[in-house]
């Protein structure tokens, strides 16, 4: 009985663990230029500010200058850490941000992908990158396998998701694809109003799905675009307070404080027009253990993409 009540409260803490990087840059909008609101998000940005787990991506000759306007990329990753175990990071969403197109680009990353983990000298499901190395080896092996540089990381908690869903008073999704029922909820097709609870459960589905991972990440990213939208536009004070709260408990990045005013600054814009980038995979069997083989054409295809967003050569 023990073992099977903790199998299933492992079940339900997995699911969508995320936060947006964009969503802390542009809280300030609506609000104004008080200065509570500065000093708030100073306060906040200090409390996640994590320079130590990556300082930088070795793919680039200089660092990113987000003063200048230059196109930045970010790898968000939701991990359900327990004490004496840094566990998984079960999502994974490569964000590039690019002001000149206005266009930002986000990416589900399977957690089921087979590929290298660097610095483990082995190849295995890209979420246990996290498991072996913390965020040091998630960002290398992400890097490795789309071969471009990552500039920053959001390390978010698994309890920020509802909070920050309901501090905005919940959030709008257009549910398209499959309507089902999860966890107690019934999502039918068309527009949805989720509550925190809600939007969990939503995110969460995958074998029920007939797309499994891709139906998943897929409605991952609604849940996301619709927290950017509402986040940015935040207009009262106490509401931007309890946000400010949780991003400031469940979140750990290396961007800094003027990082992000810069952002705010040269990069509002590119929040309006969210490209999606769909990884195709095929499942297989290996030593009996199911992972995503994603083809070297659908890899090449990727890295283009993300190269022209990012204005590499």
């Amino acid at each position: 009985m023990e073992n099977s009540r903790t199998t299933r409260t492992k079940k339900k803490r997995r699911g969508l663990k995320i936060v947006l990087l964009i969503l802390v840059v542009f809280l300030a909008i609506g609000a104004g230029g008080v200065y509570w609101v500065y000093s708030s998000l100073k306060d906040t940005a200090s409390d996640m500010h994590d320079q130590t787990s990556w300082k930088g991506s070795d793919k680039r000759k200089e660092e990113v200058k987000t003063g200048s306007g230059q196109p930045f990329s970010a790898l968000i990753l939701g991990v359900d850490e327990r004490q004496g175990d840094r566990g998984r990071s079960d999502t994974m969403v490569l964000v590039t941000v690019n002001p000149k197109n206005n266009k930002t680009t986000m990416m589900s990353i399977p957690r089921d992908t087979r590929t290298e983990i660097v610095g483990k000298n082995t190849t295995d499901k890209i979420n246990h990158a996290y498991a072996f190395g913390g965020v040091k080896m998630a960002m290398k092996s992400v890097e490795n396998l789309f071969d471009i540089p990552i500039d920053y990381f959001v390390k978010v908690n698994m309890e920020s998701f509802q909070g920050i869903v309901n501090e905005l008073g919940g959030v709008t999704v257009n549910n398209e694809r499959l309507a089902f029922k999860y966890d107690g909820y019934d999502f039918p097709k068309g527009q949805l109003n989720l509550s925190g609870k809600e939007a969990l459960a939503y995110t969460r589905m995958r074998k029920e799905d007939p797309e499994g991972d891709f139906g998943r990440n897929e409605r991952q990213r609604q849940v996301i675009t619709a927290i950017i939208n509402k986040g940015a536009n935040v207009s009262s004070i106490t509401k931007l307070g309890g946000l400010l709260n949780v991003l400031g408990s469940n979140v750990k990045t290396n961007m800094s404080f003027d990082e992000m005013k810069d952002i705010q600054a040269n990069y509002k814009d590119a929040r309006k027009d969210i490209e999606t980038i769909k990884v195709q995979g095929e499942g297989k069997k290996i030593n009996n253990i199911y992972y995503l083989i994603i083809k070297e054409k659908e890899i090449n295809a990727i890295k283009t993409k993300l190269k022209q967003q990012l204005e590499l050569n």
